[in-house]
C-alpha cells in the first residue's frame, strides 16, 4: 500500500493493527480515537493526533491517506464505517499479519482484522469489517458475513454460516455445518453444535441458550 494509513481507534485493537502494519512496512499516519484522555499521547512513536471527527484528519482519508477501523465495538465500529462510506465514500484497508495463512481460494472482503497466526482454509469467505483473533481458524466453505468477531484460537467449522455482527469468544469451537443468526453472542470456550437463532446468547459445552 502506498499511502500512508489513519487507524480509528487507539485501544488494544488499534495497538493490535498498529503492530501488523508495521510489520508490513505500512506507515501510520496517526491514531485517531475519541478518548480525550489520550489525546497527544503516543503509541510507539505514533501520536494519538485527535478524535474521529476531527475533519483536519479524516480530510485526508481517501485522497493522501487509508483509514483502519481498530474498534471492537460492532455498534462503534459500524458507525464509522458507515461515515467513511457515506462522508469520505472510502472502504477501510484490510490489517492482515504476515504470519496468517490464506488460502488463495479464499475470500477476504474489506476492513477486515487478520491477526497473527489465523488459517483461512479453501473457499472460506470473510466479508467486510470482521475481527479476526490470533490462531482463528476458518475452515473450508466456511462463511463469516459483516462485523462479525471471532475471538483467539475459535475454530468455526467446514461450512458454517455465522450472520453479521455475531460474537464469538475466544476459544470456541462450532462444528461444521450449522448456522449462527445475526447478533448472536456466543461466550468463551463455548462449543456450538447446532443452529442458534439471531440474537441468541449462548454459553457452554455443549452450548445452550442463557
Amino acid at each position: 500500500m502506498e499511502n500512508p494509513v489513519i487507524i480509528f481507534g487507539a485501544k488494544a485493537l488499534g495497538k493490535t493493527a498498529l503492530d501488523i502494519f508495521n510489520r508490513n512496512e505500512v506507515l501510520v499516519y496517526g491514531f485517531l480515537d475519541d478518548d480525550e484522555n489520550i489525546h497527544g499521547t503516543e503509541i510507539g512513536d505514533i501520536s494519538v493526533v485527535g478524535a474521529t471527527d476531527n475533519e483536519g484528519f479524516t480530510k485526508l482519508i481517501g485522497h493522501k491517506c487509508e483509514v483502519f477501523v481498530a474498534v471492537e465495538d460492532r455498534t462503534e465500529r459500524k458507525s464509522l464505517v458507515d461515515f467513511l462510506h457515506e462522508v469520505r465514500n472510502v472502504q477501510p484497508v484490510n490489517a492482515v499479519h504476515p504470519s496468517a495463512t490464506i488460502s488463495e481460494e479464499a475470500h477476504v472482503g474489506h476492513g477486515n482484522l487478520i491477526a497473527a497466526g489465523v488459517i483461512l482454509q479453501p473457499f472460506s469467505k470473510v466479508n467486510n469489517h470482521c475481527l479476526l483473533h490470533a490462531g482463528a481458524i476458518i475452515d473450508t466453505e466456511a462463511e463469516l458475513a459483516d462485523f462479525v468477531q471471532v475471538g483467539a484460537g475459535s475454530v468455526v467449522g467446514a461450512g458454517a454460516k455465522v450472520g453479521e455482527s455475531t460474537f464469538i469468544g475466544a476459544g470456541v469451537t462450532i462444528v461444521g455445518g450449522v448456522e449462527i443468526g445475526k447478533n448472536a453472542r456466543i461466550g468463551a470456550g463455548s462449543v456450538v453444535i447446532e443452529s442458534i437463532p439471531a440474537g441468541a446468547t449462548v454459553f457452554g459445552n455443549p452450548a445452550k441458550k442463557m
